[in-house]
């Protein structure tokens, strides 16, 4: 037998419907057709119905009374036909709009989706997973705009390799005081004010910036600093420290870096309590470790930090800070630290969203 795997036609059905009148069985309907019993049997279960008077034999299809080719021929035509149903991330359309904006803005295709699940709870239609975003935007036909969206998308991490063990990094440091001493609610993480830090290093290490990251908010703030000397690191880390309320300044954990070998002038200029974790042992400060990878998306390696003022680094923290989080719920690290002074649907509003 000849099988054919194009759409039945109108006289393939209503050669089905006299046949099955005279009660053929689907193998035998398949082989006057020209067809296989697959083809017939699947028409017959969307389009058939026993009639009450047609005995049920075997090999014939327990589905509704009725089978008219007519019928069938209406329906396989509506479906062959039917508009598909435009995506909601077609181009140019309010939700690509504002995802492209909130891409630009440094979110990531996730954060985006729980952004809009946020900001629009009872609106289906600018709502969209972040699958989608991935598929829309990979879908796009080659070119400029493909390009410069998809640059917008955040490279996967890398996996970090141990720091080299050389004298850069590693010196004297008097007077440490081991992270294992920490108090416990540290790591609990329910109280703010407990931050970890580090130090990005510039081109040839010849500049640097200072980074602090709470651990319970997620927020950032960063500190320019002259060099990557002990004094500076003192200077620019007690500059932006001591612009922080008290309260949200207990204590810090810092590698074991030569750049806070005077940590003691810190701890006496802030007040804040400095712990030091094990030597090459980045997960102890993992949160600080998480973003400083996000903070090369703004100052990649081997880039001069030199020419970023503090007005600058200042907002480098603030695109971060106002950038809802998946570990926090969607909310954004601003909103949590400094719940006083900052609403997020306000700022979403005014400075974010589209009109619809």
């Amino acid at each position: 037998m000849n099988k054919s795997y194009e759409h039945l036609c109108m006289a393939e059905r209503s050669e089905i419907q006299f046949l099955l009148s005279k009660g053929f069985t689907v193998r035998a309907i398949a082989r006057t057709v020209n067809r296989s019993p697959s083809t017939v049997s699947r028409e017959l279960s969307r389009n058939y119905w026993p009639s009450p008077d047609l005995p049920r034999g075997r090999g014939r299809p327990r589905v509704k009374p009725g089978y008219s080719s007519v019928q069938a021929q209406l329906r396989a035509d509506g479906l062959a036909h039917k508009a598909r149903r435009a995506s909601k991330l077609s181009r140019g359309s309010w939700l690509w709009q504002q995802m492209v904006l909130l891409l630009r803005e440094g979110h990531s295709p996730e954060q985006i989706s729980g952004i809009l699940r946020r900001m629009y709870p009872d609106s289906p239609d600018h709502n969209v997973s972040h699958e989608t975003i991935y598929t829309a935007i990979y879908a796009m036909p080659r070119g400029e705009l493909r390009t410069e969206i998809v640059d917008l998308l955040r490279q996967a991490r890398r996996s970090r390799r141990p720091r080299a063990r050389g004298d850069d990094r590693r010196g004297q440091i008097p007077d440490m005081v081991s992270i294992h001493v920490r108090p416990p609610e540290i790591d609990d993480r329910v109280v703010p004010g407990h931050w970890e830090g580090d130090t990005l290093k510039g081109a040839g290490n010849a500049s640097a910036v200072g980074t602090l990251v709470e651990r319970t908010t997620l927020f950032v703030t960063l500190a320019k600093l002259k060099d990557g000397s002990a004094d500076a690191a003192v200077k620019g880390f007690s500059r932006v420290l001591n612009r922080i309320e008290e309260q949200k300044r207990l204590s810090m954990t810092y590698d074991r870096g030569k750049e806070m070998a005077q940590h003691a002038r810190l701890s006496e200029k802030t007040g804040i309590k400095i712990y030091f974790a094990d030597p090459h042992s980045p997960w102890q400060r993992g949160i600080n470790e998480n973003t400083n990878g996000l903070l090369r998306q703004y100052m990649p390696k081997g880039a001069d930090l030199s020419v970023l003022t503090q007005a600058d680094l200042d907002a480098v923290a603030f695109s971060l800070n106002v950038r809802p989080r998946k570990s926090l719920g969607w909310k954004c690290p601003m909103e949590l630290f400094m719940p006083e002074s900052f609403n997020y649907e306000t700022y979403f509003r005014e400075n974010v969203a589209l009109q619809t």
